[in-house]
């Protein structure tokens, strides 16, 4: 009869420690997500794209505000599959998702920093 109770009390622990382990590695690693605001992140480029237009004066500085927006062309998409390779996790666009998921992670300010925004 001890031999019983003891041969069940380690299955519910052997049982209880891998549905943890299931959880943690598998169920809750599906719930990852990442949000990103690439239209604040546009805005602001653009803004800085026309405030350096504007001021300048000279056809080099001109040419130099080009060349950073294509820069930033380039820049963009590689940014964002870094988003994904650092949080190891899914990144969407704000407007795709609906709501606002209890898992998700803001990483608009991380994209900025990548594309070189203050």
């Amino acid at each position: 009869m001890k031999t019983l109770l003891s041969q069940s009390v380690v299955t519910l622990l052997v049982v209880a420690v891998a549905l943890a382990a299931y959880d943690r590695l598998v169920v809750r690693a599906d719930k990852s997500i990442g949000v990103v605001d690439v239209g604040q992140v546009y805005r602001l480029k653009e803004a800085e794209f026309t405030q350096l237009v504007t001021k300048s004066a000279s056809d080099e500085e001109r040419q130099q505000a080009l060349t950073m927006a294509q820069r930033f062309a380039q820049q963009l998409p590689l940014a964002l599959e870094e988003l994904s390779r650092d949080c190891a996790c899914l990144v969407l666009v704000r407007s795709a998702v609906a709501g606002s998921p209890p898992h998700a992670l803001d990483l608009t300010m991380l994209l900025q920093r990548k594309v070189g925004l203050p």
